[in-house]
């Protein structure tokens, strides 16, 4: 189809793209990580916004299921799960940059407080000293939460806007041969 990229899997049997330690059944498993991983990589590759779908190419068909349903069941479970996934991370790294935050702002009002008592007292160089210090220590102190909210976030709703576009892609297995 026109517009759509296409990721190609070339496997023997259908156990290959499967975690083969994972004793759940077919359109429960996980995928094996590096199919996984080859699947997100190709999509990566291309805008979040230009579909994509998946062609499995299968040497030898699974006996006694439907090839098509549990290739397409078991990748859109996976990728969904991780969709989850990389939604409860985003959670958390917001937390974390909320706890971090309120410590940062803690420590540098402590450090404007030691500052002002400082200003107070005359002890010429070693002031001065102790000044500087405690003023790069207090923005230091705010390295963490600036680096969460401005740059560490952003690779992380990439790679949710690439798993949401994987868990509704089309699927197809084609028999080779």
């Amino acid at each position: 189809m026109p517009g759509i990229h296409h990721i190609e899997l070339n496997l023997r049997d259908v156990d290959q793209l499967f975690n083969t330690m994972d004793p759940s059944p077919f359109h429960e498993k996980d995928l094996d990580s590096d199919a996984a991983e080859f699947i997100l990589s190709w999509a990566e590759e291309f805008h979040h916004s230009e579909p994509v779908d998946l062609i499995v190419h299968l040497e030898k068909s699974p006996d006694g299921h439907d090839a098509q349903q549990l290739v397409e069941n078991a990748v859109r479970n996976y990728f969904t799960y991780q969709v989850r996934l990389n939604q409860l991370e985003f959670k958390r790294l917001m937390k974390q940059g909320r706890m971090s935050l309120l410590v940062g702002l803690t420590f540098l009002i402590l450090c404007f407080l030691v500052l002002e008592l400082l200003v107070s007292v005359d002890l010429s160089t070693a002031r001065s000293f102790l000044k500087e210090g405690i003023t790069i220590a207090g923005w230091v102190a705010m390295w963490r939460p600036l680096e969460i909210y401005l740059y560490e976030w952003w690779p992380l709703r990439r790679r949710g806007r690439t798993l949401e576009k994987l868990s509704r892609m089309g699927v197809e297995v084609r028999k080779r041969g």
